[in-house]
C-alpha cells in the first residue's frame, strides 16, 4: 500500500520511462548481434580473449609502475602490445566490426539510461540572498598559477570595488591566518583570497569563524575548489563580480587535525611524493622514480585508516576529500556536485601486489579499490608522524590523523552568473531503472 501511495505521489515521468525503455532495447540490440553473428560459443571465446587481454594490460602497468630497467621497459611493451593483440584477434576472427558495433550500442544504451534517471538527480546547490558589505578585504599571492594576479590585474579591480588588498610578495614569509585576523579586527565584513587552494582554506577558516562571507577568485594553479563552486578558471577577473551581483552558497570545510582544508588531504604514496623537492621541477619522472620503493612493503608506513565505524588496514594510498567526488571513470578524479553534503568522501587504494591491481580493473570492493563517504576519517599508522598532502601541499601530521567536516560552515559568495555549474550524469542505478520500467 505504501508503495501504492508513494507511485501516486512521485509518477514517473513519459519521458524518463521512454529514455528507459530505449535503454533497454538498445542493449538486446548489443547482446543479440554478436551472438547472431558469431554464436553463443563464439561471443563466449571472444569475451575471454578480452578479459584476457585487459587483465594482462592492467598487470602489466602495475609491473612498470613497481619495477626498474628491464623489466620496465618489458612491462611497457606488454602493457601496449596486449590491446593490439586483442584487436588482431577479433579481426583475424572476422569480428572486429561487430565488437565495435556492439561497443557503441553499449555506450549509447548507457547513455539512455543515464538520461532516464536525470529527473530527481542531484539538484544545484541552493543560492541565498548576498547581504551588502562596506568593507571587504582579499589576500592576493603574486606569485600563484604563474602570475595570475598580475596578469588580469586584479588587485587595482579589486580595489576599484572598494577592497583592501595585501599582496603575498617580499622576501618575508607572512601569515595569512593573522592577516585575515588582522583585517577582521579592523572591520572587515568580508574575506577573499586569490591564490591556490591552501591559502583559500586559511582564510576560509578565519571566514568561518566569524560567519563572514568568502570569496573565492580562482588565480591558482589548478583550482580545484574554483571548479567545483562553478567559477571561470579561465578568467579570475569574473570572481570579482561576487561582489558587484552575488550570490550566496553554504558550503562545507573540512579538517584535518584541526588545520582546515577546502579539496583533500592524501595519505599513502602520493604524499610521500608530493614531500620530494623534485616533485614541483619534474612530476612525472619524480612519480616513476619513486614508485617502485613505495609500492613495496618496507617503502612506506604501514596506514589504517577507520572510516566511521569501518577499518581499511595497509591501504598504499588514501584521498580524503571535503564532500565526495563523482567518479566517471577508476583514473579520473572528478566534480564535487555538491559541496554542502556533509560528508568526507574516501577513498582507499590497496596494490600491494599484481591480484590487487586486478582488484582495480575488476572495482572490488573488499581489496582494489574502496570507496565510502563518511563524517570522520582517522588514519593511523605505525611511526608517530606521516607526511600528509593537504590542498596539494605536504605536510608532517602527528598519528593518528583525523578528518572532520564542518556542515555548511561556509558562506561563499559567488557570482550569479556562473559558468561553470554543470551536474555529473548520473550513476547508472539498475534498481532505479527497474521502478522506471515497472513503477507498480
Amino acid at each position: 500500500m505504501a508503495e501504492e501511495h508513494e507511485s501516486h505521489r512521485n509518477p514517473v515521468p513519459a519521458d524518463s520511462r521512454r529514455w528507459a525503455w530505449t535503454a533497454v532495447m538498445v542493449l538486446i540490440v548489443a547482446i543479440m548481434l554478436p551472438i547472431a553473428e558469431a554464436g553463443l560459443r563464439g561471443v563466449v571465446a571472444l569475451l575471454l580473449v578480452a578479459a584476457a587481454g585487459a587483465a594482462l594490460a592492467v598487470a602489466a602497468a602495475y609491473w612498470f609502475l613497481t619495477h626498474r630497467g628491464v623489466i620496465r621497459g618489458a612491462a611497457l611493451a606488454v602493457t601496449v602490445l596486449a590491446p593490439v593483440v586483442v584487436v588482431v584477434a577479433f579481426a583475424a576472427s572476422g569480428h572486429l566490426w561487430v565488437a565495435i558495433v556492439s561497443v557503441l550500442l553499449v555506450a549509447v544504451a548507457v547513455a539512455c539510461g543515464r538520461r532516464a534517471l536525470r529527473d530527481g538527480h542531484v539538484s544545484p546547490q541552493p543560492e541565498f540572498p548576498a547581504v551588502p558589505v562596506q568593507h571587504p578585504f582579499f589576500v592576493m599571492n603574486p606569485r600563484s598559477g604563474g602570475g595570475k594576479v598580475v596578469h588580469f590585474d586584479l588587485q587595482r579591480k579589486a580595489e576599484e570595488l572598494g577592497a583592501e588588498v595585501v599582496l603575498l610578495s617580499g622576501p618575508q614569509q607572512l601569515d595569512v591566518t593573522e592577516l585575515a585576523e588582522n583585517a577582521v579586527e579592523r572591520g572587515a565584513d568580508l574575506l577573499g583570497v586569490a591564490g591556490g587552494d591552501g591559502t583559500q582554506a586559511l582564510v576560509a577558516a578565519v571566514a568561518a569563524e566569524h560567519r563572514l562571507p568568502f570569496v573565492v577568485i580562482s588565480a591558482g594553479t589548478r583550482n580545484h575548489f574554483a571548479l567545483d563552486l562553478g567559477l571561470d578558471r579561465d578568467d579570475p577577473a569574473a570572481g570579482l563580480d561576487a561582489l558587484r551581483d552575488g550570490v550566496e552558497l553554504r558550503v562545507d570545510l573540512g579538517r584535518i587535525n584541526g588545520r582546515p582544508f577546502v579539496n583533500n588531504a592524501s595519505f599513502g604514496v602520493y604524499a610521500e611524493v608530493v614531500r620530494s623537492p623534485q616533485y614541483r621541477a619534474d612530476k612525472t619522472a619524480t612519480v616513476l622514480q619513486m614508485l617502485p620503493d613505495l609500492l613495496g612493503e618496507q617503502g612506506r608506513p604501514e596506514l589504517r585508516a577507520h572510516i566511521d565505524a569501518a577499518t581499511v588496514d595497509g591501504p598504499q594510498a588514501v584521498l580524503v576529500s571535503n564532500g565526495p567526488y563523482a567518479f566517471g571513470d577508476l583514473a579520473g578524479m572528478g566534480r564535487r556536485p555538491r559541496l554542502d553534503s556533509g560528508r568526507l568522501g574516501i577513498v582507499a587504494i590497496s596494490v600491494a601486489n599484481t591480484r590487487q591491481a586486478l582488484g582495480l580493473f575488476r572495482r572490488t570492493h573488499n581489496r582494489g579499490l574502496l570507496q565510502r563517504t563518511g563524517t570522520e576519517v582517522v588514519v593511523d599508522a605505525d611511526v608517530p608522524e606521516i607526511p600528509v598532502g593537504v590542498d596539494g601541499e605536504s605536510v608532517m601530521l602527528s598519528t593518528p590523523v583525523r578528518c572532520t567536516i564542518s556542515t555548511g560552515a561556509l558562506r561563499v559568495r559567488v557570482p550569479r552568473d556562473r559558468p561553470g555549474v554543470r551536474l555529473p550524469p548520473p550513476h547508472l542505478d539498475s534498481a532505479r531503472l527497474r521502478k522506471i520500467l515497472w513503477p507498480n
